[in-house]
């Protein structure tokens, strides 16, 4: 169990970092799914239909259906949290930067 929350975190925090949203995700959810052979391309392609459907980014909608497919409740946590973790970085980052750097804009 631990290992499938561990695979859905690491799968989909790899979709986060190197992707930048949208439809441009669909390929990547797919190829991990089938690479781990979680789900067939009929499974894939129900869950993005309905990822769209729902109101949200695609990619934590999917996140969210695959990881409670897979391993309950907490399958969903982990995979939703490894797909939304980049972007917290990248932002927390980026904060920091301006925070640090925002007084040598004023010059």
């Amino acid at each position: 169990m631990i290992k499938t929350l561990f695979q859905l975190f690491l799968a989909f925090a790899k979709i986060g970092f190197t992707s930048f949203g949208g439809t441009s995700m669909i390929p990547l959810i797919m190829e991990e799914m089938l690479s781990h052979n979680w789900m067939t391309a009929d499974d894939v392609a129900n869950i993005v239909a309905i990822a769209e459907m729902t109101p949200g980014p695609i990619t934590v909608n999917s996140a969210t259906f695959v990881g409670i497919r897979l391993a309950g409740f907490l399958g969903a946590l982990a995979a939703t949290f490894g797909c939304i973790l980049p972007s917290c970085i990248l932002v927390t980052v980026l904060s920091y930067l301006y925070l640090k750097y925002r007084k040598m804009s004023m010059l």
